[in-house]
């Protein structure tokens, strides 16, 4: 196991961190311009988010096998070759047909970065190590919610929106030129050539652990609270008169937020352990989902920092619990750590689905069909904390044993 990492390695890690997010949500302030492009309705537009997040789930159930069995770098440049495709026909899509189906392949694609640079530092980092290492690169995955749709109305301004997927695809370039500079980290592939019989012995260890479904629980209610927000977002401030620019730099406070949140987080946990910082964190999340829903159910919102000071708050904690509950789903499953990755992240993904795809159903009903998904979402984080806090007083009552 490594005890450093190179910066190279460490800026690598942190971009394939990101292209997924950076694909989701460099598009949304072309939401309006789009819709009239395609003469669509808002909810076909926002199906292509959705069915975005559908892509990148199932996509991650592929590629964690496949990357235990041949290697991460081989695995991961089959993802990003079918990503570069597929964002050529979104570049091109006459239809908003063709272009649901070119948005599902390009996250069939870029799904497969995210799956295996975490399955990367689970290979090569292990302990504090591996968790100061998450904690650095996952409030950088936050850039995105800000970064991306900043480019994205720059873009809008001199280009038009086809341009925002010559980006996407230039930088699909990139990582692949990164990734052929990178050693393969899988020490051993899997060589059983009963890959099904693998597959279920791998699923069965992973669905068995109450500490890897507490935590997966955790990291989808969070997510899906977020994504609630980016996939209703657009719509909601373009209902209160902002411009495309103003929706791109709405984005900004919350990934300040949410990058002050992970580096919090990595120096709080030189000082304490992650099980007494992670209840304070999900209280924090909890109480900013309850007044971002009690403002919009009992006041007439007509400017978004009403709601976007709060969701900062969110943000924050959002930050702070990612790095402590992927470290810990994960970090039992050596021998098995893309398909745990993999599933680990179809199912955080499936979540989000289901939350992204009611609100673009409702999105006509503005705000309050925004906030009622987000605070949904709080139930699925109790119940995974309950079952994260059951899983500790088993292992403790094992270790005095």
């Amino acid at each position: 196991m490594n005890k450093q990492v190179p910066f190279i390695t460490l800026f690598w890690l942190a971009g394939l961190s990101m292209l997924g997010f950076l694909a989701t949500d460099m598009y949304l302030p072309a939401f309006e311009a789009m819709q009239v492009d395609f003469a669509t309705s808002s909810a076909n537009i926002g199906l292509t988010l959705s069915i975005f997040l559908l892509g990148m789930a199932c996509g991650q159930l592929v590629y964690g096998p496949l990357s235990d069995r041949v290697g991460r770098k081989p695995a991961l440049l089959i993802g990003l070759l079918l990503y570069i495709v597929a964002t050529v026909v979104c570049l091109f899509a006459s239809n908003i047909y063709l272009l649901l189906g070119a948005r599902l392949v390009q996250a069939l694609g870029a799904c497969s970065a995210i799956v295996i640079w975490q399955a990367v530092v689970i290979d090569r980092y292990e302990g504090k190590l591996g968790q100061k290492v998450f904690a650095t690169i996952m409030p950088l995955v936050a850039l995105s919610p800000a970064l991306a749709p900043l480019l994205g109305a720059y873009l809008l301004q001199h280009f038009d929106w086809r341009s925002i997927f010559v980006v996407l695809f230039a930088l699909g370039l990139v990582f692949v030129a990164l990734t052929l500079r990178e050693k393969e980290s899988l020490a051993k592939p899997v060589q059983d050539t009963k890959i099904i019989d693998k597959l279920k012995s791998d699923y069965q260890q992973v669905f068995k652990s109450k500490k890897f479904i507490g935590n997966m629980l955790i990291f989808a209610g969070c997510s899906a609270a977020f994504f609630a927000y980016l996939t209703g977002s657009p719509f909601v401030m373009s209902a209160m008169g902002y411009t495309e620019a103003d929706i791109g730099l709405s984005y900004i406070p919350q990934t300040i937020a949410f990058v002050v949140g992970g580096y919090a987080c990595r120096h709080a946990l030189n000082k304490l352990k992650d099980h007494s910082i992670l209840p304070w964190l999900l209280k924090l999340f909890v109480i900013s989902v309850v007044v971002i829903f009690l403002i919009s159910w009992r006041t007439d919102v007509t400017n978004i920092w009403a709601i976007l000071g709060p969701f900062c708050f969110l943000a924050a904690a959002n930050g702070a619990i990612y790095p402590l509950v992927v470290n810990r789903a994960l970090e039992d499953f050596k021998s098995c750590s893309a398909t745990a990755a993999g599933l680990l992240n179809f199912l955080q993904m499936m979540v989000c689905f289901v939350a992204s795809a009611v609100v673009s159903a409702f999105a006509a009903s503005g705000l309050i069909a925004v906030t009622t998904v987000m605070l949904s979402t709080c139930a699925v984080v109790i119940i995974g904390f309950g079952l994260v806090w059951h899983a500790n007083r088993q292992a403790q009552t094992l270790a005095a044993a």
